[in-house]
This record gives structure tokens, sequence and C-alpha cells, in this order.
């Protein structure tokens, strides 16, 4: 067994789940992860507690969204719901063979399941969860890396002291805290929104792995302001790139894409909530320093801000509700000013408190 792996599972055990005697914990994985999952099996075993393991095989979600009738499309997974709430830990990892496998699906199908589910997410963040990706052929083929370049990229991502580097991202939530307007500057953009009530959080890899995230949620209706993005997003398998809004009263009023833009708009439609903002990231993993196309990572790239249509996390006071939750990552390290009540705090993605 690679000790990466081994250091990996102990890490999102004894620390993103912090796993106890009895506790039942969920599997959530594709078979592309066996390694990964047969250590984190074993590692569960050994402190008393009991693995629950959820496998999907390569062609499952395709075979669903491609012969599912409304019907099933709608139909609730009363087992699946249960499951989630007798469990006390779930962890999920991002583990797909094929990227791509729902691109030619209808959006509207996956939207409708999204909807339906919802209310299966939303238990599971009762919880003690984790997100984590292992590095598969498909993830080094999206970041156009050999396999053997992606793990390292993943483990030295994965792989740190969670601890030290919470501690550093504490002295930075304490001033963000304290502010009541932030306002975001860069190449075509300037945005501006309220955290009055609301809270910072961060994440130190107890929620994602890799961690190094500090997070608000806006206040829904104080965003002003437009925002050009500078890497691609992926929802469904479909590649979001050039995205640009603009804001009102808190409202995407205008939502373009050099890729995609007609999804682009079905997303910003798909509900209420959609189409106001949900999270404000600030990324904090400087191992991370490109882009490779998958959320988990990119969103942490240090020197980075993202901003997030649809739910808003509970934790940070917010009250957006939403089916989707989706990030959109803006490059702070070309000219990039983030201001804190009119203070300049972080230039070209550095901080300077």
């Amino acid at each position: 067994m690679d000790s990466r792996i081994v250091n990996l599972a102990k890490i999102l055990v004894e620390h993103s789940m912090q796993v106890k005697k009895r506790d039942k914990v969920i599997i959530d994985a594709s078979a592309e992860a066996t390694p990964l999952i047969l250590e984190l099996y074993k590692q569960i075993i050994m402190k008393g507690a009991y693995p629950i393991t959820k496998i999907e095989l390569p062609g499952m979600s395709y075979s669903y969204f491609k012969n599912a009738t409304k019907e099933q499309l709608k139909h609730f997974p009363e087992i699946a719901y249960y499951e989630m709430k007798k469990a006390d830990a779930w962890v999920g990892i991002l583990s797909a063979q094929n990227l791509k496998e729902l691109s030619r699906i209808d959006p509207k199908k996956i939207t409708l399941r999204g909807k339906i589910t919802k209310k299966i997410q939303d238990e599971r963040l009762k919880k003690k969860w984790v997100i984590v990706a292992y590095p598969t052929a498909s993830l080094a083929q999206e970041a156009e890396m050999s396999l053997f370049e992606f793990e390292d990229f993943v483990y030295k991502a994965c792989v740190q002291d969670w601890n030290k580097i919470g501690r550093s991202m504490e002295k930075i939530r304490k001033r963000l805290q304290k502010a009541k307007t932030i306002r975001i500057v860069a190449e075509d953009t300037d945005v501006t929104f309220s955290n009055k009530g609301r809270k910072w959080v961060i994440d130190n890899g107890t929620n994602n792995m890799p961690g190094g995230e500090i997070f608000t949620a806006p206040v829904e209706t104080s965003v002003e302001g437009h925002i050009k993005f500078d890497f691609p997003a992926i929802s469904a398998g479909k590649e979001l790139q050039g995205v640009y809004f603009e804001f009102s009263k808190g409202k995407i009023v205008k939502a373009t894409a050099e890729k995609n833009q007609d999804y682009l708009k079905e997303l910003v439609k798909t509900d209420k909530g959609s189409s106001y903002l949900g999270e404000c990231g600030i990324g904090y993993n400087y191992n991370i320093k490109r882009c490779v196309k998958q959320i988990l990572f990119d969103e942490k790239i240090g020197g980075t801000i993202h901003l997030a249509m649809g739910a808003a996390y509970k934790e940070c006071n917010g009250v957006n509700k939403s089916s989707i939750h989706l990030d959109f990552i803006k490059d702070m390290r070309k000219d990039g000013k983030l201001y804190a009540d009119g203070k300049l705090i972080q230039k070209n993605g550095k901080f300077l408190i």
C-alpha cells in the first residue's frame, strides 16, 4: 500500500471525521478508488466503528439519467435517506472513471433529481462529513497531467499539517469577521457585498480534503457590481468557461459564458435562490498553484477567491436556499485587491495582515 494513501486515510478518519468507537461511517465512492476505500475501511474498523460502503460502478449514473422516467426521477430514495439519518459520519470520494459521462444528458433531468434528493444532502450536512478526491486517470487527464504527476499533486495538497494551517487561517478569519463590507477588485471585476450578521468560517480539512479555505455567506440582497471569472467551472460534465456575472440588489441580472452559455442560464433559473450568491470563499492552500478543473482543488488555490451561486451554508448564518451550489473562481494573483471596510487586506493574492 502506498504510504501516502495510508497517511491520507488517517487524516480523513482522525482529523476530518474524528471517527469514534461505534460510529456508523458511510464510504461513498466509485470502484476506481478501491485502494483508498480499503484503507479507510480498515482504519474505521480499527477505531471500533462500523463502515458502510456505497460503491458506484462506471456507467450507472449515465444509465439512470438516460433511461429513468420522470416518475423515477421524482421518486424519493427513502432507504438512502434512512441510511443517512442513522449515520454518524460520511466520506465521499470523487473518483469517476469518466468525468464527461453526463455531458450529453438533458441538464433538466439532473436538476430535477437534485431537487428531489436535496433532503438527503441536507441531512448529510448535519453529520461529520468530508469530501476527498482520489487521483484517477480521468482526473489526471482533465488536469493535463500524467497520472504520476497528478498523484503527487493530490497528496501534496492533502497530506499537510492541517492544525497548523488552521491556526494561520484563524488569524485572517478574525480580521474578516470584524468587517461589515467586503470589496473584490481585479481585471474586469469590482464586486462589493455586506457581511453584516454573517460568519466567516475556515476549512482546515474537516469538510473538504484538501482544505485551505476561508468562507462566508454574503447578505443575499447586498451584492453589487460585476465579475469575470478566470477558471472554468464544471457542472454535470459540462465546462463553463469565461463566465461573467453582473449583480443588482444581490441578484444575478446578467450571466454570460464563452462556452455553454445556455446551460449557465438554465442553472441561474434553477429555482428562486439560484440567482443569488450563497458563498464567498478565499483560497488559502498555497501547495495548490494551478487549476486542474476540479473544484475541490481549484477553489483552494492560494491567492484566489470564489463566489458560489445557490445554497448558502447555515454555519455562516446564510439563509439563501437552492438545490444547487456552484463555485466560480477569480485569480487574485493578477493585480487583485481585497478590501475589508475599505482597507486593503490582500494584494496580488497575498494577505497583508
